[in-house]
């Protein structure tokens, strides 16, 4: 069983930078595929980049390339989202998620944080 908890999300202003952490819980963290997720206000959930469990291979949403960047720390069960030149469109719950290497379904979710962009 793995929980995690995110923070960092807040309130910044269109070209600023966010980074949210997500802290895990159980000591299998390290062997998790760990992603990140957005949700905004009447969308669907869409998925933000993912990171493998070396942290060898990341994937991002084509909108969020070269903006955002997912690192993990296992010794610290953090994985990060460093959000840099934000915009208005990237206002949103996010959400981080772990999943095992071995299944296409994240079965662990936070609580989510809210990141709002303003104009």
């Amino acid at each position: 069983q793995v929980q995690l908890v995110e923070s960092g999300g807040g309130l910044v202003q269109a070209g600023g930078s966010l980074r949210l952490s997500c802290v895990a819980s159980g000591r299998t963290f390290s062997r998790y595929v760990m992603g990140w997720f957005r949700q905004a206000p009447g969308k669907e959930r869409e998925f933000v980049g993912t990171i493998t469990w070396s942290g060898g291979t990341t994937y991002y949403l084509d909108s969020v390339k070269g903006r955002f960047t997912i690192s993990r720390d296992n010794a610290k069960n953090t994985v990060y989202l460093q959000m840099n030149s934000l915009k208005p469109e990237d206002t949103a719950v996010y959400y981080c998620a772990g999943r095992s290497s071995s299944s296409c379904e994240y079965a662990y979710w936070g609580q989510g944080t809210q990141v709002t962009v303003s104009s």
